[in-house]
């Protein structure tokens, strides 16, 4: 059970320093170029589904 604690500690760590670099070198979110959360009813064209085949 001992050998457990530092393996957890670890892995937390390792966690933070992950999501840390991440968060780093990221680009900052431009939320004025992002698509729509939900777009129903925005007006914009279904693309890519089995519901945008012209029938």
């Amino acid at each position: 059970m001992k050998a457990q604690k530092p393996l957890q500690w670890l892995f937390w760590l390792v966690l933070v320093a992950f999501l840390s670099w991440d968060w780093q070198i990221s680009p900052q979110i431009d939320l004025r170029n992002e698509p729509p959360a939900i777009a129903l009813g925005s007006g914009k064209a279904s693309v890519g589904g089995h519901c945008a085949i012209a029938k």
